[in-house]
């Protein structure tokens, strides 16, 4: 036998509150119609669900466990209402996001760890790579937000870029390196130190290239190359060489590594690093308020590292 659920709500509603008026008033319905849901379940059970004649009513055995079911659910339906309400308003779901890998392990990370701090039930799924293939998952639907650096003219017609930090590199070289005592760094003191090369399809890779060439430096060695930024940084610290990274970058490290950037001007890349989405209703509110979030955070990154470089020379 089937019964209604919504039948067993009415009934655990009219044993919790103790009478029909008081269940009735409880579900925000009228007593007429609460009774008779009350006589349609016992026609459609064959048998009494109060004890005839008593006041308040007193529910049978029977009356009192289909009540306790009406009660499971009650809590299910209060449950699966939370979670709809939850998912609407972007504090459950699934966020699926990917940029370069520097970025991502230096700055991203972190702000991740943040959110899911503020919004734990959403599952963030982080993956890597570049603008061209990141723009196609964008287009397939299988990625909802890509952080990456572009030109502005780059920006495909069928997505939205938002800009979140303006492109910004710096030389970069372990605590008490040489160099970090030279107070004119020249093309020749450069060149007797090796590089270690970001990947060679990787924006930076191209940017360390016109660095070079636009201090002058253009006898150079790279010792090491690829790797991921925890690589970088151990062969960095244990070496003299030098490398290239975002300032935001190496910002985000000044506490905990041991590395140091050096004051030399080396032109900064012509593009600005953004969140590249879909349109906006293709994105799940998890995304909207993923993307919002990080968007705060790299409001509040911002001001933090032009207040740092006025206040002083990081070195």
């Amino acid at each position: 036998m089937k019964l209604d659920p919504r039948h067993l709500e009415i009934l655990a509603a009219i044993v919790e509150h103790g009478g029909l008026t008081e269940g009735a008033e409880a579900l925000g319905k009228s007593q007429p119609s609460v009774s008779r849901t009350l006589s349609q379940l016992e026609a459609r059970i064959g048998a009494p669900l109060f004890k005839p004649g008593r006041r308040p009513l007193q529910p049978t055995d029977l009356g009192l466990a289909l009540a306790e079911q009406g009660q499971a659910v009650l809590k299910a339906n209060a449950k699966a209402s939370d979670l709809v309400a939850r998912f609407r308003t972007g504090h459950s779901g699934l966020v699926r996001v990917a940029g370069t890998p520097i970025f991502m392990d230096g700055v991203i990370a972190s702000m991740i760890a943040r959110f899911q701090q503020e919004i734990p039930d959403v599952r963030v799924d982080q993956s890597y790579g570049y603008a061209d293939p990141l723009i196609e998952r964008l287009r397939l639907g299988t990625l909802d937000i890509a952080i990456v650096p572009l030109r502005r003219s780059r920006v495909p017609a069928d997505l939205s870029f938002q800009p979140i930090l303006q492109g910004l590199n710096v030389v970069v070289c372990r605590e008490n390196h040489p160099l970090t005592r030279s107070k004119f760094i020249t093309a020749k003191e450069i060149e007797n130190y090796p590089w270690i090369a970001p990947p060679a399809d990787s924006p930076l890779y191209k940017d360390l290239r016109r660095a070079l060439s636009n201090i002058g430096a253009e006898d150079f060695r790279i010792s090491c190359s690829g790797g991921s930024l925890a690589s970088v940084i151990g062969v960095l610290t244990g070496s003299d060489s030098l490398t290239i990274l975002p300032y935001s970058v190496v910002f985000m490290m000044k506490d905990h590594a041991r590395i140091a950037a050096l004051s030399l001007d080396i032109g900064h890349p012509d593009r600005e690093l953004g969140l590249l989405v879909a349109s906006e209703a293709q994105q799940s509110p998890a995304a909207r308020r993923f993307r919002t979030f990080v968007h705060a955070q790299f409001e509040s990154l911002s001001r933090r590292i032009v207040q740092h470089r006025k206040d002083q020379l990081w070195r």
